[in-house]
This record gives C-alpha cells, structure tokens and sequence, in this order.
C-alpha cells in the first residue's frame, strides 16, 4: 500500500494518478473539507484525518510499505505556528507512525526552499550545499522546511524510517489552484512585470514530471539516504514564462520590467506594513515571491538524472498549455 499525503493537492494528486495508472493501491490522508472527487475517480482509498492529528495518521500508516508525504503549509504568509503544526509536527507524526509500522521507505517532499535565499549570477547550487542559508524574519515556510527535514534526517540516521528526500521547486500543472490562476490574472490586467530583464533561469517543474521524479526515487535502493534536487525540467527563462502563459490567453506580452533590488525593498515594506497590521493575507508581493522569480542562482538537477536516470517526459510547451487550459476551466 501506498500513503500520500496532501492528496487533493497539486502534487499529491499528480503522484496518486500516477501510482494508480501503474495499477497501485494508494490511500490518502485527506481533511474532511477537502474536495475529494478526483480521488474517487482514480479509485484511492481515503482515510479521513489531517497530518497534525496522530491518531488519523496512525489509521492512514496501517499496512503501508511507502509513504509519499506531500503534506504542508505551503505559502510564505501566515503564523508561524501554523507551519510549526503542519509543516514540522505534522512530519514528526508521520515519521513517528511509519517506524511503528515497519515503512520500506518514507518519500518526504522538501523544497529547494530548505536551502535558503541564496542568490548570485552563475551560482549553481547541488545537494551539497547548507540548508537554511541567507534566512530573514519571516521566512516561515523555509525555515519549517528545515527543521523538517531535520526530524526526517534524524529517523533515517537512527535507523528507524529509511528516507528519501526530494527538494522540488516552482511546480505548475493541472490542479493548480493557486500559482497560475493568480498569474493568468495579473497577466491579463497588465499588472505584471519582470524582476530584472527577465533573463534569469527559473527553476520550474512539471507536477507530472514531478510525481515520476518521486516514483523513480522512492522505489530505487540507490536512493535510501538520499536528497535530490527535483527541480526544473530544462531551460526556460522568467520571460520566456510569462510570454508562453500571454500567447496562451490572448493578453499582451510582459514587457515591462522592475530591478531586482527595488522590488525586493518594496516587498519588505509591504510585509513590515502586513504584519503591523496583522493582515491574515499576504501582501501584493513578498521578498520570497521576488526571489523566486528573479533569482540568478541555479538549483542542479544533476544527480537525480545521474544517479537514477531521471528524465522529464513532460516539455515547457506542452506542461504549461495543459496546466493554463485548466486553470481557465476549472479555477
């Protein structure tokens, strides 16, 4: 049996309807309030529960031999507890049910987001390099990335849970009903610019691609032990991007453009503005949204490709017309 968490999400259901095209019994963990008819579609078991709540998680790990485990508070906005719950506890109370239960392998999904905000032209990072590089005050969703991964790194160590940890970036495709809704959005009013001249590399993933990635990693000896960068699948550019999504949707291309140092200043007067006030939704733009667009540095995917033969079988052109076509059908 299979156990993914954060089914109903982008991720999570990409690896779930991958494993069940194969002919794999798979069983979510999934909140009650979560829309769980593409689960019922594929077939998946559900346990009703949530990542916090022990004794669901306990129900969910029952006869399971690989755990994907999807789950956590994704954003970069919002009470530090909240990721603490989610994102670091929540993990601890999957690790903790997959060594009384004997897992074979616990696929945990971090991000390349553990390893900080490093930045720098020609910077190429691979798996070697620190985590929780270059962090700021509010950097809550890198900094509950780390501290998982330490909780995960701990099990594997001690000999209770043989782990594997995949760092994925920027991910878009079907079911995405967050990142590129808001950006065929932007895109359409006009409101969007590039963070420099739009040259930069971006590290971006097929959710498809994506959930082969963790297939291929979790069932491979090799990588018991292992941390992967799960994260592009190729070449494409910030405004090679927006200008794919533009074409796509009838809108004028991006043309305009907003140095990297001045938004990332005036995204750190809207936060400082954000959380005087104590407002529960993110501000217009965020240092971490900026760093994610504009960054220089480069994430290698080397290993993964290297050691396990990954290859993406999805391409820019194809991924983000499939991903745009259901955003404008279904978000």
């Amino acid at each position: 049996m299979n156990l993914v968490t954060g089914a109903t999400g982008l991720l999570g259901s990409h690896i779930a309807a991958k494993l069940r095209a194969d002919g794999r019994d798979v069983r979510g963990l999934v909140r009650p309030s979560s829309d769980t008819s593409f689960l019922d579609a594929l077939g998946v078991e559900k346990v009703t529960g949530d990542v916090t709540d022990a004794q669901s998680v306990a129900r969910a790990m029952k006869g399971v031999k690989t755990v994907y485990h999807a789950a956590a508070r994704v954003g970069d906005w919002g009470p530090w507890q909240e990721f603490v719950s989610v994102t670091v506890e929540g993990t601890r109370n999957m690790v903790e049910a997959a060594a009384r239960e004997g897992v074979e392998r616990f696929l945990h999904i971090s991000s390349i987001s553990a390893y900080g905000h490093p930045d720098g032209e020609g910077l190429v990072l691979d798996e070697s390099a620190p985590l929780g590089q270059n962090l700021h005050k509010w950097s809550y969703y890198s900094r509950a990335k780390v501290a998982a991964e330490e909780i995960i790194w701990a099990a594997h160590c001690t000999g209770r849970v043989p782990v594997t940890v995949i760092r994925p970036s920027w991910l878009y495709g079907e079911r995405d009903r967050a990142s590129m809704p808001r950006l065929i959005r932007a895109i359409k009013a006009g409101k969007v610019k590039r963070i420099g001249d739009g040259s930069n590399r971006l590290n971006l993933t097929y959710a498809g691609n994506e959930a082969d990635g963790c297939i291929l990693a979790a069932g491979s000896p090799k990588a018991a032990g292992q941390a992967y960068n799960l994260c592009n699948d190729g070449v494409i550019t910030q405004a090679e991007y927006f200008e794919k999504i533009a074409n796509l949707v009838g809108a004028e291309p991006v043309r305009r453009e907003v140095p990297y140092k001045v938004a990332y200043g005036a995204a750190f007067l809207m936060e400082i503005f954000g959380h005087m006030v104590r407002k529960k939704s993110p501000p217009l733009v965020t240092r971490y949204s900026v760093w994610l667009m504009g960054r220089r540095c480069l994430f290698s995917t080397e290993k993964i490709r290297r050691e396990l033969g990954y290859e993406p079988a999805v391409g820019y052109d194809e991924g983000i017309r499939w991903a745009v076509e259901w955003a404008l059908e279904h978000a």
